[in-house]
């Protein structure tokens, strides 16, 4: 019955979504156009914008706030002037940013993490023209280069983030600028087959600009300050004289080098000593459909991953670092809710422990068929070890856009494993699914539905997964509901759902269930007309899951929340929650189990972030309350001091105190973690990691060098080290040099 009313409402909710949608994405598209008008001249990117061509092209100004107000025109002191042009194989575009210097640069770093806390300008493409999928290359008044790939579900500031900025996408292109007193200029070049497009006359185009002076975003159409300046339903048009022509040769072939030393001292293993060569390669089959090979891949330039203390009863998901994986990953990775995800990539070469399973091969065909069809194929096979199987992965991803940036979408999951030549008929996983997901054009409104099984050797029933979704809003005010639901014998071999595995430290088993999920949130954000205070946002949020051979609430969490939000990027948040849990098996922080059963207490917190912008930045926060049947005290700090640009060295810090009774004992838990950053031009970087984690026994050291001695071919030295805590001895250490040459054929 309780499912039933929520289900009602959730369709009420999607009626009223339905009903208020209207399409002011249209209007833009109409009133923003760009002409873009092809060159004879060579242009030479230097940032000096001397070429004729700059002065006949047409001018996109008057640009737009975005943040902290909307629908004002920047003053003109702080106006920005673009210009594009094109010849047969580059994209140019000429850019004027005026305003006064100094201009903060955080990084000399590409792609840099804290890229979008100084000045920044982005232009982002929609080829397609179809508000799912799009491009964007950043850039600042020193030239450093930050793209990425875009969906149509980049969420908003209002707390409906999505899953629509692929950062890890790399391409090469080419971007300078000049510094002036009053100013900075750009010169960006993109090459044509840097990005995949059809063969439409009209693309959808966006420019933005970031200055930190003002703390302010702005856009050239005005898009509302609730939503990400690159929102592909606000982009104006991009009109061609002539139509593109499509790349008839677009190769890249990227072969690395490596050669490794590993030392197991815990196990007092002989020096491991490894060579190795492998290869990547990019192939354009069309102008929009690309095909991706991989063979014998190496990760270990990834940065290693941040260590977080984890006081939940089920495992932390970290993100994809990996390159093969990265590149179009939404098409296949977009499925399912957060904490329920049919695909996650690092299931696939990775343990749990985040230890490397060799990959023998792998390849991906990922783009449009249509401008309106997605598709996603992709096919590894992993390496087999002692007595221990290779696993065979296989991923089929079809998208098919309709009502402008709605999506029906479906999904093909197939795992085998693999020994002795021949693949094992009894060792396998097959999942499949479909999903609907509706969104009004102007992005406020949305409904998705979905359904999925799961098969495997012996499985018959209670192997399904299901969610709905319902999100209404405006400016100010956002409801948005989930309910999902998975059976126990649901396989997630290729996925992550995080309550479906469930530990017992008393026969240290884990044990699958079947659940179902509630997740509800409604926020009301406040922009005062006041030039010390940007935003308050209020926000109530319900998460609740039951478990289904007992229909017994077994998580249930109830989050009230205050954010304050200053013109000077610094943040204030307070918030309460009362929570639930009920243990389904013996579970333990410390030496000793808590018992099977329901639990209550009540949570206080408290965070200041300040104003990023300054040499020296932090942020202070901590908790307060009760925690299972004992209590829980929680201080973190991060502080990070910016030499700009060649610097930046941080430190982080988080200590939790458990106080249970005599039986089942206290716990103190420490994460320490300093970075070291030098950026010594755009092309030579060295990064360090110190992380010391009470919680996973470890100290580890992670420094790495890296020198981009040309576009995205880079040379790569990693030094990483652990240690044990509680005895204090060292475990193994791993010295690793390795060279990828990115070539264009």
């Amino acid at each position: 019955m309780k499912k039933s009313v929520i289900s009602l409402l959730l369709l009420c909710t999607v009626y009223a979504g339905f009903t208020q949608a209207q399409d002011k994405g249209k209007t833009f598209r109409e009133q923003y156009q760009y002409h873009i008008k092809r060159t004879a001249e060579t242009i030479q990117v230097d940032g000096e914008l001397s070429e004729g061509i700059w002065k006949n092209a047409q001018v996109a100004t008057n640009f737009f706030y975005i943040k902290p107000v909307e629908n004002k025109q920047v003053e003109q002191e702080d106006q920005t002037e673009v210009m594009m042009t094109y010849d047969e194989r580059n994209i140019y575009v000429g850019v004027i940013c005026h305003g006064k210097s100094p201009y903060l640069v955080t990084s000399l770093k590409r792609d840099d993490g804290a890229f979008w806390n100084g000045e920044t300008f982005m232009i982002s493409f929609d080829p397609g023209n179809e508000r799912t999928n799009g491009y964007g290359f950043a850039t600042n008044s020193a030239g450093v280069q930050f793209d990425n790939e875009l969906s149509g579900n980049l969420g908003t500031r209002s707390g409906g983030g999505g899953s629509g900025f692929n950062t890890a996408w790399n391409n090469i292109w080419q971007s300078e600028t000049q510094v002036f007193e009053d100013r900075y200029t750009i010169e960006i070049a993109i090459p044509f087959n840097s990005l995949r497009y059809g063969d439409s006359p009209i693309w959808g185009v966006q420019f933005n600009r970031g200055i930190t002076r003002t703390n302010s975003f702005h856009a050239w159409t005005p898009v509302p300050l609730q939503f990400y300046g690159p929102d592909l339903g606000y982009n104006a048009s991009l009109i061609w004289d002539e139509t593109p022509k499509k790349s008839t040769s677009n190769i890249a072939l990227i072969p690395y080098t490596l050669a490794s030393t590993h030392k197991d001292i815990v196990n007092d293993e002989p020096l491991e000593n490894n060579v190795d060569i492998g290869l990547d390669a990019k192939v354009a089959l069309t102008s929009s459909l690309n095909l991706d090979l991989t063979i014998n891949p190496d990760f270990s330039q990834v940065d290693v991953d941040q260590q977080v203390t984890n006081l939940s009863t089920v495992n932390i998901r970290f993100p994809e670092q990996r390159i093969f994986f990265v590149e179009n990953n939404e098409i296949f990775s977009d499925f399912g809710i957060p904490p329920m995800r049919p695909f996650f990539s690092r299931k696939i070469g990775l343990t749990d422990d985040g230890e490397t399973i060799p990959i023998l091969y792998g390849a991906r065909l990922t783009g449009n068929l249509t401008k309106d069809t997605r598709l996603g194929l992709m096919n590894l096979q992993t390496k087999s070890a002692d007595q221990d199987p290779g696993n065979n992965y296989s991923a089929l991803a079809v998208s098919h856009n309709v009502f402008g940036r709605s999506i029906v979408k479906g999904f093909f999951h197939n795992r085998m494993a693999y020994l002795d030549g021949s693949f094992d008929k009894e060792d396998y996983m097959r999942n499949m699914g479909l999903e609907f997901d509706y969104r009004s054009k102007n992005g406020y409104n949305r409904f998705a539905s979905a359904y999925s099984l799961s098969h495997s050797n012996g499985v018959e029933n209670k192997n399904d997964y299901y969610h709905l979704i319902a999100q209404v809003g405006n400016q100010n005010f956002r409801f948005y509901a989930n309910l999902a639901g998975i059976g126990k014998n649901y396989s997630d071999d290729m996925g992550f759902i995080q309550q479906l595995n469930q530990y017992n430290a008393e026969t240290d088993e884990v044990i699958q269930i079947g659940y179902d999920h509630l997740f509800a949130t409604l926020s009301y954000t406040l922009f005062p007309e006041n030039e010390k205070i940007n935003t308050h946002r209020f926000n109530l949020t319900n998460i609740s899951d039951w478990e289904r051979s007992e229909n017994r609430l077994f998580s249930h969490r109830i989050r009230l929340n205050y954010e304050l939000a200053l013109a000077n990027t610094s943040r204030v948040s307070v918030g309460f929650s009362p929570v639930y849990r009920y243990l389904l098996f013996p579970f333990t922080f410390t030496d000793n189990p808590l018992a099977v059963g329901g639990y209550r207490w009540n949570e206080f917190e408290v965070e200041y972030r300040s104003d990023v912008r300054k040499d020296f930045s932090f942020r202070l926060g901590g908790s307060i309350g009760g925690f299972y049947s004992g209590k829980r005290k929680s201080v973190s700090a991060s502080v990070n001091y910016r030499q700009q640009p060649w610097g930046n060295f941080g430190f982080n810090f988080e200590a939790n105190e458990l106080i249970f009774d005599d039986a089942i004992g206290s716990s103190t838990l420490l994460l320490i973690g300093p970075k070291l950053e030098f950026s010594f031009n755009r092309d030579l970087f060295w990064t360090t990691f110190l992380q010391y984690n009470t919680q996973a026994d470890n100290f580890n050291i992670n420094s790495r060098i890296q020198w981009r001695f040309r576009p995205l071919s880079d040379l790569f030295l990693v030094y990483t080290d652990n240690y044990a805590i509680d005895v204090w001895g060292p475990k193994d250490k791993t010295l690793v040099l390795k060279v990828n040459y990115w070539m264009n054929l």
